[in-house]
């Protein structure tokens, strides 16, 4: 075998390893971790506790759920319903974060899955979040503008109300 043979051997090795090492919902940049879920901040924003003690705070990809009341902006209709939603599918649960990114303030950026189920698509499945359009890419994107298309048709969470408005809009209004 020459060089260039030995070569593209072995990125063609490393390349059919993390396609048969990867789960179906990560992606070639991620990395995953798991732990259990420790606190709820909102509806798109969740702490985990890891087996060593490390805390890593996650804010959920491709999701955006309405604010909840801090103490210098008030809170947004439901806001305080979606955080109940991640809190019911989540806390005192072990997860697993297929971390894509960090954010501007630091939180690990990923798709969370618990026993399997994409807690992500589940929030916006119930209706309790947009699918962020402008974060969202594939493989995820048409998945989650399907489900949150589905929401509305069925009045699920958030969609109950004639007009909610979205996370993005009220944080612009609130700067």
């Amino acid at each position: 075998m020459t060089g260039r043979t030995v070569g593209t051997a072995v990125v063609l090795a490393f390349v059919l390893a993390a396609t048969i090492l990867l789960p179906p919902t990560a992606t070639a940049g991620s990395r995953a971790v798991e732990g259990k879920v420790v606190r709820i901040a909102d509806g798109d924003t969740l702490t985990v506790a890891t087996r060593d003690g490390t805390k890593l705070k996650v804010r959920l990809y491709g999701i955006d759920a309405p604010e909840v009341r801090h103490k210098e902006t008030p809170g947004q209709p439901g806001g305080v319903e979606a955080r109940q939603a991640l809190k019911a599918l989540t806390l005192g649960r072990r997860v697993r974060v297929d971390v894509l990114e960090v954010d501007t303030h630091g939180r690990s950026v990923g798709v969370v899955s618990e026993a399997g189920v994409n807690i992500n698509l589940a929030m916006v499945r119930q209706g309790w979040a947009w699918a962020y359009r402008r974060y969202l890419s594939t493989p995820y994107a048409s998945e989650f503008i399907d489900a949150e298309r589905e929401a509305r048709a069925k009045g699920l969470g958030l969609w109950k109300r004639a007009n909610p408005s979205p996370p993005w809009e009220f944080r612009r209004r609130m700067r």
